[in-house]
């Protein structure tokens, strides 16, 4: 009989994790399959908790996780999702035996769309580490396919799990050049870094694939966030130097560089200017134009870019916000 002075049912298996006993915290996990809708729900966000203190804890019993992506319950398949997203961000090699059932969530067209987000999420984290893993041409196809979704925050989950995949094996995607860069105009500024980036790391390996696009790097030239701008001019950079593009973008960048105030974005057009032979300016830091620069830099960008502003509004829809305004936006549900 259960200790009632013992923690609550649904942090029973989450003790036993900390406590090493996992063959006892597998037999749980079996018996919670069949618990109370909340009691499931309950014992995975216990279980996401302990995935952010100490991963290497909950990261063995992974296979044991993975039957709770196909509940029956929408919310329960979402809990697991997002479960797999913070074990993966810690320790992608305990999500490598789920990589199947993510991407069955992500394919699925009557899944709940943040369930397939945050599962892309996962994907792109297993991938940023074990390319290898995630190696299906049909996981990307979906990837592709989802950033033409309604909802933004959809979106910046599959542009994110591309900038990783990106990131973990350019030549995944060397093939697949023009079709992000259609997205480079995307509404919300997150989708436009990502893919911005996803473009530099492959850029990094394949510097002649971004000819086509350099009209689209361009454009972004003068995005109004100032990390686009900043990968964007990197991506032209990477063109200018690889010797293939004779009609740089110099009048372009020059005139960025005459204006730009926000260092990340500076460095980053004297690095393309360097790379045409027209810049004086000071040296440029050894990380630009590198892929271990951009997955050095990514967190910090991203960090800044989602940052309130200061100006009270959501950065998703617009909407003004009061002061003490929940955490999500009141109209479009979005993350504020």
């Amino acid at each position: 009989m259960d200790d009632p002075a013992g923690p609550p049912p649904t942090d029973r298996i989450a003790t036993l994790l900390r406590e090493g006993a996992r063959g006892e915290a597998v037999e749980r996990l079996d018996a919670v399959r069949t618990a109370s809708t909340e009691e499931r729900r309950a014992t995975l966000r216990s279980l996401r908790t302990l995935a952010g203190e100490r991963p290497g804890a909950v990261g063995p019993v992974g296979s044991a996780l993975t039957p709770f992506l196909e509940d029956d319950e929408r919310s329960v398949r979402l809990t697991a999702a997002k479960l797999f997203v913070a074990l993966a961000a810690a320790t992608p090699e305990a999500v490598v035996p789920a990589v199947s059932s993510l991407a069955a969530r992500l394919a699925d067209e009557d899944e709940f769309y943040y369930v397939r987000a945050r599962s892309a999420e996962a994907l792109g984290y297993v991938a940023l580490d074990r390319p290898d893993a995630v190696d299906d041409p049909d996981i990307l196809a979906d990837l592709r396919v989802g950033l033409s979704f309604d909802e933004p925050e959809v979106r910046e989950k599959l542009a994110k799990a591309l900038e990783c995949v990106a990131l973990g094996d350019p030549g995944r995607l060397r093939h697949q050049v023009s079709s992000l860069a259609e997205h480079l105009d995307d509404g919300n500024e997150l989708v436009r870094y990502h893919l911005a980036t996803a473009l530099v790391a492959i850029g990094c390996a394949y510097p002649e694939r971004l000819a086509p696009v350099r009209d689209a790097l361009v454009g972004r030239l003068d995005d109004e966030n100032a990390h686009v701008r900043g990968r964007a001019a990197e991506a032209l950079g990477l063109l200018a130097r690889d010797g293939r593009d004779d009609d740089a973008p110099r009048d372009a960048l020059a005139q960025v560089a005459d204006v730009e105030e926000e260092p990340f974005v500076a460095e980053r057009v004297r690095f393309a200017l360097d790379s045409t032979g027209r810049s004086e300016a000071a040296a440029v830091p050894d990380a630009v134009g590198s892929r271990g620069g951009v997955r050095e830099t990514t967190a910090a960008a991203v960090d800044a870019i989602t940052s309130p502003d200061g100006d009270g509004e959501c950065r998703h829809c617009g909407l003004a916000l009061p002061e003490g305004a929940p955490p999500m936006c009141p109209r479009c549900g979005a993350p504020i």
